[in-house]
């Protein structure tokens, strides 16, 4: 038999501590289980397990994006989508709702079923991207719904609050399990279309943020990124409009959607300083909440935003960043290949998606460059 190359021991002995590790907390929950047990379940070192995650808390929340990813992969799509924002909710509520344990589930096992991040998340930096993903998906929730026929509104409030049902409901499912009829549940996030909230035109701070940099420079976009929303490669070469936010400064995506010009692809690249934790919180939450949209809407109706997730910080390196944090903003205009606009700090994303590069003469400039 042919040895192994490094990488592929590699990935053998972290799907073999996933494993280990899901039925560690299965069996114990999050709070009892204990690495060691995890090695001994593996047949590894501590060592060993300790090499591919950094700690009890990175390999649960590696489990549970184990688990998104293979519900995304399976999630089926819609033969039809729904015809009105309310209709959408409520298939969306019955999909979301189909975590809830039942009564003669473990807790261990109820909790995984949940995704549930009770006593997991006891850091100020990952409560605070908690935060901002929650308020994130609330966004990308919003503009699905703003597709459906009749919407003429802003629905990220709305959507905001059929999340804080669902959540609310899986919180008490979690300590009482069989609690809450998912039917009731799923025909009351329905009626939550009719109640009128109004989302707020802008946030105050938008008008103090200054415009951005105009600039011609050469665009090396890194490859091999992939849109979380389709599942397609990302060529950032594209014309429109790149933003880079750390994990903790996702709610100005929607600063940059709503400033965007009609026609241009806006693309929000999501970094973090700590991928192990941080990071894997992003995605698993990011990855479940697409798994339900794929679910209710068709391919030609999920969000017009392109969402990358960014661990490696090759995005903002090819920009000039030497390192990232959870509390990076930055963002470009492309147009042609070129970088045509930039900006830093808060509201850099909605600076670039308002600078009008074509009324500063770079696109004529360029022509006389090229004319022999």
């Amino acid at each position: 038999m042919a040895r192994l190359t490094r990488v592929q021991q590699q990935e053998r002995t972290r799907a073999a501590v996933l494993v280990a590790a899901r039925e560690e907390f299965t069996e114990h929950g999050y709070t009892e289980a204990k690495v060691d047990r995890i090695a001994e379940r593996a047949e590894l070192t501590r060592g060993a397990v300790y090499s591919n995650f950094t700690g009890k808390r990175a390999l649960y929340l590696a489990v549970l994006v184990d688990d998104a990813e293979r519900a995304g992969a399976t999630a089926e799509p819609p033969v039809e989508s729904p015809d009105s924002a309310g209709q959408a909710l409520g298939a969306f509520a019955r999909v979301w709702l189909e975590r809830l344990p039942l009564a003669d589930d473990t807790p261990g096992s109820g909790h995984l079923q949940l995704r549930s991040l009770s006593g997991v998340l006891d850091t100020a930096p990952t409560r605070a991207a908690l935060a901002e993903l929650v308020r994130f998906e609330a966004l990308l929730l919003a503009l699905a719904l703003e597709s459906r026929p009749g919407a003429d509104t802003r629905m990220v409030r709305l959507a905001a609050l059929a999340l804080t049902l669902l959540h609310g409901a899986a919180g008490l499912a979690e300590n009482a399990p069989g609690v809450g009829d998912p039917f009731d549940l799923a025909n009351a996030a329905e009626q939550l279309a009719d109640i009128a909230l109004t989302d707020d035109a802008e946030p105050p701070h938008l008008p103090f943020v200054a415009p951005a940099r105009s600039a011609e420079d050469r665009w090396a976009a890194p490859g091999g990124l992939r849109d979380e929303l389709t599942g397609h490669p990302v060529d950032l070469g594209d014309d429109g409009v790149v933003v880079v936010l750390g994990a903790a400064r996702l709610s100005a995506a929607e600063e940059a959607v709503r400033a965007a010009r009609p026609g241009d692809e806006v693309t929000i690249v999501v970094v973090t300083g700590d991928p192990a934790e941080t990071g894997r919180l992003a995605r698993l939450r990011l990855l479940d909440l697409v798994g339900c949209l794929r679910r209710v809407f068709t391919a030609g109706e999920l969000p017009k935003l392109r969402v990358v997730f960014d661990d490696a910080g090759a995005v903002p390196t090819a920009l000039g960043r030497s390192s990232v944090d959870d509390a990076t903003e930055l963002g470009v205009r492309v147009a042609d290949e070129l970088i045509v606009a930039r900006a830093e700090g808060r509201g850099a994303g909605h600076a670039v998606a308002r600078h009008d590069a074509v009324d500063r003469g770079w696109r004529s400039r360029n022509r006389t460059k090229a004319t022999p």
